[in-house]
């Protein structure tokens, strides 16, 4: 997998991901972001693994990491998503319950033992910015999830 910044779009995985997203209908939208978040916590049978599984592979990671952000862009006061990578077309309002899978997602991309996250220590360590981003997408979702109009 190409990798060229730490951004959450910044990869090939993710790319393509945004490329998938623009190329259903609207409606559908949501539910290829909620299968990239169920691969990553391995909710779909694939080889996201589960969440106390094995590892997870650094494609699923990537993309769960880009769905995370496009759900946690949603929230109040969520970091947009400002990459040329990313989807071209807008998303629908996303469902409130994809807070919750996008923030367990982002713990599984996060453990040791997960391929993007193990490549993101050896790059820049356990404070470089592409581990910064993740907290701020966690901290988006945390925050949507238990603040007010958390069902929204």
């Amino acid at each position: 997998m190409g990798t060229w910044d730490t951004g959450h779009f910044d990869n090939d995985a993710a790319v393509d991901f945004s490329a998938d997203l623009d190329e259903v209908t609207v409606e559908r939208r949501p539910e290829i972001v909620r299968a990239a978040l169920l691969r990553a916590v391995g909710g779909d049978g694939g080889d996201g693994g589960d969440v106390t599984g094995g590892p997870l592979d650094g494609e699923a990671g990537a993309v769960a990491v880009a769905a995370a952000a496009l759900v946690a862009e949603q929230c109040p006061g969520g970091p947009p998503v400002e990459s040329v990578y990313g989807p071209e077309e807008p998303l629908p309002r996303l469902p409130g319950e994809l807070r919750e899978l996008a923030l367990l997602a982002l713990e599984r991309v996060s453990v040791a033992g997960s391929e993007v996250r193990d490549r993101w220590v050896k790059a820049d360590g356990e404070d470089g910015a592409w581990h910064q981003g993740i907290a701020e997408l966690r901290a988006a979702l945390t925050a949507a999830i238990s603040g007010p109009g958390a069902g929204d």
